[in-house]
Formats: structure tokens, sequence, C-alpha cells
């Protein structure tokens, strides 16, 4: 078949700026390694001018002129959506498949003739979100059953056939490579750091807030200050790029004074972005992999792949990393409890503990990339066209009930909630949380309560 797929977010040779466009990059590789014809349609980038093959059946055309550097890619000229749109359109009028990869080509108009699925892999940004409600093709893949539940809760309000049209198909993680890996010559050469000396904590992640570097830093100040553990190193890559983007230069400069604020210079080492071949020699560096942002993941990839590698990772139960692994087989601490997790990770150091079996056979029993990606193109070469969802406006009446939504949880403090990136005591809508655990309606509280929190997020409406 010829299948054609979109991507908002610019594509490497060798590199991949997350976790999204790595999985992105395994489908293709595994389409084109069946004999389908992939071509790939991605944003183009002053160092990307050129198309380039991951495969000889796989094809990556860095063209399309969204507005970089993200967030914000449809902030360009309706010029560039215009040629956007003809890009697209010329490529599926040759196509077999479309598979729009995180949703984010939102003019549905352009694939109503042609079988389409569109994966959600994440429930952040406002193009997926978009993406959600626009969508117009037979199936909408997401990576968690948290996923699920947040899209049946926001868009599934409004078209009730996005139900059936939901499929859970959880990230896979190829367990050959992501495995106890002694370190390079090649890697030590890009991180001046010694494994036999130092005790590595690895924050492996990309240059936003919500991902957890002011977190880092304070534990890593709580694990020098207070646990005396004078031999840390925290390795934390640079994004690719960097240079290009005012934005990452201006943030990372905000991450260096503060590690210099805090006399944690000699105890932090920012390095390079590591390369995919690498990465399993990165992960098994460390002590500990610390994942400790706000930042709402569909699935989340670092914390298991580290553990993959053998190295232990602490996590903040947010979103769907409260339920991807047990809290027996995992580190997790509340969002915040910083003091929580140096005290988990001097533990972890000093102890010299690696990922448990348990933990490990876990993994490689319901996160094996084969089964993703057998059933991510069973899914696409399978999908036909059928009629868009049906939207069906459900006003709110005395008989609606009202229930806490995915994105907030019941913790020891009290409600969390995962777009606030805070916890909440409320009295009155915990009693009735407790007493109505199918849910409660306006006339068993106060209607000005009720409306207040269903507009901060605290309920949604069901039946």
């Amino acid at each position: 078949m010829r299948i054609v797929m979109f991507s908002i977010t610019p594509l490497f040779p060798d590199h991949d700026l997350g976790g999204a466009q790595k999985h992105l990059r395994a489908l293709a590789l595994h389409l084109a390694q069946a004999g389908h014809q992939v071509t790939v349609l991605c944003t183009g980038r002053s160092d990307t001018p050129t198309p380039f093959n991951w495969h000889p059946n796989a094809l990556v055309k860095p063209i399309l002129p969204f507005k970089q550097p993200f967030p914000h890619p449809y902030d360009t000229g309706a010029h560039n959506l215009a040629v956007i749109t003809q890009i697209i359109g010329d490529h599926l009028a040759a196509a077999d498949r479309f598979y729009i990869h995180d949703g984010e080509w939102t003019f549905s108009f352009t694939y109503t003739g042609i079988p389409t699925v569109a994966s959600l892999r994440d429930n952040v940004y406002p193009e997926t979100a978009q993406g959600a409600f626009q969508f117009r093709g037979q199936t909408l893949v997401v990576p968690a059953e948290y996923s699920r539940q947040f899209y049946l809760q926001t868009a599934g309000r409004f078209f009730p056939d996005l139900a059936a049209r939901l499929k859970v198909i959880p990230n896979g993680m190829d367990w050959k490579r992501y495995t106890f890996t002694p370190p390079s010559q090649r890697i030590l050469d890009l991180i001046p750091v010694d494994p036999a000396r130092h005790a590595i904590v690895i924050h492996p992640h990309r240059p936003e807030a919500s991902k957890g570097v002011w977190q880092t830093i304070d534990v890593a100040h709580r694990l020098v200050t207070e646990y005396g553990i004078g031999n840390l190193r925290v390795l934390m890559p640079r994004w690719i790029g960097t240079a290009n983007d005012p934005g990452v230069a201006a943030f990372y400069e905000q991450v260096e004074a503060e590690i210099t604020a805090r006399g944690l210079r000699e105890h932090f080492i920012l390095h390079p972005w590591i390369p995919a071949n690498l990465i399993a020699q990165y992960y098994s560096l460390g002590r500990v992999t610390l994942v400790l942002g706000s930042f709402i993941e569909a699935f989340g990839n670092t914390a298991y792949e580290s553990l993959g590698c053998g190295t232990p990772a602490i996590i903040a139960r947010v979103s769907s990393q409260r339920d991807i692994l047990p809290e027996t087989l995992v580190d997790k601490v509340d969002f915040g409890d910083n003091a929580r997790a140096a005290g988990i990770a001097a533990g972890i150091i000093t102890s010299g503990r690696r990922t448990s079996p348990e933990t490990m056979a876990y993994l490689h029993t319901h996160y094996r990339v084969e089964t993703q990606l057998a059933t991510y193109a069973e899914t696409i070469l399978n999908a036909g066209v059928i009629d868009a969802p049906r939207y069906v406006h459900t006003p709110i009446s005395a008989a609606t009930r009202f229930v806490l939504p995915v994105w907030c949880y019941r913790g020891a403090g009290g409600i969390y909630h995962d777009y606030r990136a805070d916890t909440t005591r409320d009295a009155a809508l915990e009693r009735l949380l407790d007493a109505h655990p199918d849910g409660f309606t306006l006339a068993e509280a106060s209607p000005e309560q009720v409306e207040a929190w269903y507009r901060a997020g605290f309920v949604v409406p069901v039946g």
C-alpha cells in the first residue's frame, strides 16, 4: 500500500525530538519493512533542508511550512496554510491510507475520501486536542487508558460515536535495546562523567518547565546538602538546535542560573542530545532517573526505558503515570513532594538498588514494541472510509450527574488537578464524591457551586 504519514513536529535522519517521534519512526520502519511505500510529511527547519530516507521504502519530506519553533505551529500566514493543504492534498490523491501522528492535522476536509487513522500522543497541546474534536476518520489511537477517558470526557461528550473509534494501543519498547548496556568510549566522550566515582542521576527530558527541571534541581540540592552525596552528577541533555531557538536558549540560561545560585555547578552536566543508538548506554549510566514534572503525559517513555536498562525511576503521580505501572512496581511521589523524592533517591543511590525482577517482568509482558507495531499496522491497513462522527448537543439539566474527571485524583492532601498542577482541599466536593460515587446532581449540591467546579475542571457531566 501507499501510506502517507503526517507529523507537525520536525523529523531527522538520526535523532528524535521526543518519544512521540521515536514511535513514529518505529511505525514507519515497520510498515516499510513489510513492503509498503511510506511517505512522511513533516515540518521543515533550516537544519532539515532536503528529504531523506529512514528506509528505502520510507521517505521523509520535511517540506511543510508550519511556524517554527514550537509552540503554536498554526500561527503562520494563511498563504503557508494553503501551501500545506495543497501538499497534503497532492500526496493523498495517490495514497491508499493516511496516518496523522498526534492528531495535529486538523483540516479534516482533506481526507474524507481516504481511510484515515490518527493517534493522539499527548493530552496537552492545542493542536492535538483540536484534532480529537475535528477527527473525521475511522480510528483514533491513544497510548493509555487515561487518554481514552480524557478524550471521552471532552470531545466524546459531543461525539458519541467517538467511543467506538477510540482504541488503546499502549506504547511498546524494544527490550532487546532497552537493557543494561555498559558505556562505550563514544558516550563518555559526550558526557564527562565517571560511573565508578560518581552518583549519576538522569534527567532525560526536553527543555520545558513542566518536565520537572526545577524539581530535579531541588532534589539534587537536597541530595548534596541533606544526604551528603558529594559525588552527585545530574545529567541533563541540551535540546537539538538550541542556537536556532531563542526561547529554549533563554530557558537554559534560567536553568544554569538556578544551578549556580544553589551552589550546584559541579554537580550538573548539561550535555549534547543523545543519539538514539546510545540511549540505552545513557540510561545505564544512572543510579536513578527522575520523572518529577507536571507535564500531562499520554504515556511518557523515559521512566520505563530507564527501568528496562536496570536504572530505577522516581515518577510523579501525574496523568497516565498514575496507572501505567502499579504502585508496588515503581517509586511514585505526589507532584511537588521533592523531599520524599530526595529521600527515595538517596536510598536508591546508597543501596545500589536496581530494577526489580517483578517490575522487569511486568514491563516485558505489557509493553512490547512487537505488539504495539503489529496492532498499529493492522489498524492502519484495515481502515476504511466511514461517515463522520455525529455531533450531539446534550443540555446540562437536573438529570445530569457530575463526576470527578480522569485528570483529577484524590491524594492525601486533597484533589490533585493535572491541568492546574496543584492540590486543592475542598471538603464540600469531597463529601459529595464520597456520598455519590456514581455522580451527583444539581439537586444534591448548590447549583452555583457545581457550576464553579465544572468551569474549573473539577467535575464533568455524564448521562
